[in-house]
């Protein structure tokens, strides 16, 4: 997590070679089940939900839209490389679709979809968040929020999350800084024989920055789930 907003910047250029992405799920089979476990924590780290937005409420008409890429660097790169048919590096680049709706009384919905082109990874997600202090001009605003991720389209995996955490943000003109803190459970079933179940929580601590332009938005984040750190960014329209 050292040093993390120099790695974003590197980022945005990866959304224009995307095809060079593809990595598939399909050699599971190549894995003991104690590398089964280390893959699904490096998959928990990448798949699991990424917040990408500040604490605050958006309010009841409020929408945040974006597109996004998140890069997890893989603890246990060569287990991917042994699951994959594909050459396989030692980070996973996972695009998304990002939809933010503000409700009443302090809550929020999102909704996310990420599919990497060329692979059979893809997974949808979700999260509920309430404003405990919606935050104002002197206070910051404090939020719980829940999330659940499915992956679907790898034959082999049957794999999902779900998190809770709490994070705090307060906004200094166009910037919106904050952090969280919380917990993913991941649930990961294989579809391959020899290999059973695995069912297990990990710590996230994430922290992040918001800049808004007018209606034009733009996020970044680093997180660290269990072992694994992750860099996000985010371009949207917030309106």
């Amino acid at each position: 997590m050292r040093s993390p907003f120099l790695r974003f910047a590197m980022l945005a250029p990866l959304l224009a070679a995307a095809p060079c992405w593809a990595q598939e799920i399909d050699q599971l089979q190549n894995a003991a089940q104690a590398e089964f476990r280390l893959l699904s924590e490096d998959l928990g780290a990448s798949l699991s939900y990424h917040a990408q937005i500040p604490s605050e409420p958006l309010g009841i008409a409020g929408f945040d839209i974006g597109v996004g890429v998140t890069a997890t660097r893989l603890e246990h790169s060569a287990i991917w490389q042994r699951v994959t048919s594909d050459d396989a590096g030692s980070t996973l680049y996972v695009p998304t679709l990002r939809l933010h709706k503000g409700l009443p009384a302090g809550f929020d919905i999102g909704l996310t979809y990420a599919a990497i082109p060329g692979s059979n990874i893809r997974y949808t997600g979700g999260e509920l968040r309430y404003a405990i202090v919606k935050g104002g001009a002197a206070s910051p605003a404090i939020a719980i929020r829940g999330t659940l991720t499915k992956l679907s389209g790898v034959d082999q995996l049957s794999f999902e999350t779900r998190g809770l955490d709490v994070s705090i943000s307060k906004g200094f003109a166009f910037l919106t800084p904050y952090a969280g803190v919380g917990r993913v459970w991941v649930e990961s079933t294989p579809h391959v024989g020899g290999l059973q179940k695995e069912e297990f929580s990990l710590t996230k601590v994430f922290v992040g920055l918001g800049m808004n332009f007018a209606v034009l938005n733009l996020n970044l984040q680093a997180d660290r789930t269990g072992d694994a750190g992750s860099y996000s960014l985010k371009l949207g329209w917030r309106f």
